[in-house]
């Protein structure tokens, strides 16, 4: 069975697939691996470190596509890459299945199984697999390191002979993946953090951190069944902005990681939110590529609202690429060796299976995908 990797092709991804270990891992399996030429330049990877690696080279995409029996990328592939495919090819990558309903169509009508990396279960089992959960790790680590460079101030309280500099304020938003590791790294750079979130249940983990967490009276929230919070009603949500417009106030760094999965992010932080921060303040929106948390924020640029910086990046991940990498190829390692069948030299595609169950959104002409099938249904 060959895998195939290739280039990505959208202008902010940095990142690349697989790297050259994880296709070490790959190779004792039995499996051939080819790599489009420079698919891995931009995370610092060379043609020579895949070869190296036991993987082979491919300079043609169309002839790389073409001949795959499993594909695995970052992002999700043009109409046009699909096309190339031939059927029951298994394309693995994220998908935003929710939001790409014309990608959806074309994979089921190539025959393709599709697998969407966003869609993998937040369970125990599924743990080594979720790239949702790697990436925003890295994601909430980079929201910091932005903002601190982009501060006209220190993170840190110093004591020096001219005298004591008191320690920036952080506020962070959300304490999912991200938002703990955004809390954790602003803590370790010596910032005074606080921190607020809609479930009261993580409320034990941001004071572990050694952040303080904001209470604020919100009536019945919590969380769904796979750890994502619920959505807010119209009252609940403004209920939470005058809660932290005070708190906003008085901080120097804000950063919010509030999202939805296959839905708009709720807009947080409005424009008279922003009015009150400090001039030389940054907000950084993880979610501004789903509409973004933030009045005002722009995918992949920064905005001067009077002389607060609203820093909008769409791809966080990618700007620690080589890391990102290692954890994504990680993910993607861990999910083809659980199914891998040895015997039939095949991918079990079992869907009964409670991962495959999550996370295949078509497969043999159709589409599998309960959660994407009741979606239709909803519109129709």
């Amino acid at each position: 069975m060959l895998i195939v990797v290739p280039a990505e092709t959208a202008e902010t991804e940095r990142r690349v697939a697989l790297v050259p270990d994880a296709v070490k891992k790959l190779s004792k399996l039995g499996l051939t691996l080819k790599i489009e030429s420079g698919a891995g330049l931009k995370t610092g990877y060379s043609d020579q470190d895949y070869l190296s690696a036991g993987a082979e080279i491919e300079t043609d995409r169309s002839a790389l596509l073409g001949q795959a029996d499993i594909v695995l990328r970052v992002q999700k592939p043009s109409i046009s890459d699909i096309d190339l495919l031939k059927a029951g090819c298994i394309q693995i990558s994220y998908l935003d299945p929710y939001n790409e309903p014309t990608l959806i169509d074309k994979l089921a009508e190539k025959s393709i199984t599709a697998i969407s990396m966003e869609m993998i279960p937040r369970t125990t089992r599924a743990q080594k697999m979720d790239a949702l959960s790697s990436q925003a790790n890295l994601a909430g680590y980079v929201m910091v390191i932005i903002a601190a460079q982009k501060l006209d101030r220190i993170l840190p309280m110093m004591m020096t002979p001219a005298g004591t500099l008191s320690p920036a304020k952080v506020f962070v938003i959300g304490a999912g993946v991200a938002g703990l590791q955004a809390i954790a790294t602003a803590k370790r750079l010596g910032a005074r953090v606080e921190a607020f979130d809609t479930r009261p249940v993580v409320a034990e983990q941001v004071r572990s951190l050694g952040a303080k967490f904001v209470e604020i009276d919100l009536g019945t929230t919590g969380q769904t069944e796979a750890g994502y919070a619920k959505e807010l009603t119209a009252e609940q949500l403004e209920l939470q902005r005058q809660g932290m417009k005070s708190v906003i106030s008085a901080a120097d760094i804000v950063i919010t990681t509030a999202q939805l999965f296959g839905r708009p992010a709720p807009k947080i932080v409005t424009h008279d939110m922003v009015e009150v921060m400090k001039p030389g303040g940054v907000i950084v929106d993880m979610a501004v590529d789903s509409g973004g948390n933030v009045d005002g924020s722009i995918p992949d640029q920064t905005v001067d609202v009077g002389g607060v910086s609203i820093i909008g990046m769409s791809n966080l991940p990618a700007e620690v690429c080589k890391d990102a990498s290692q954890m994504y190829a990680s993910n993607l390692v861990n999910l083809v060796t659980e199914f891998w069948d040895p015997e039939n030299e095949s991918f079990a595609l079992n869907l009964d299976d409670d991962i495959l169950s999550g996370c295949v959104i078509t497969t043999a002409g159709s589409i599998v995908n309960q959660s994407i099938l009741s979606l239709r249904n909803q519109e129709s």
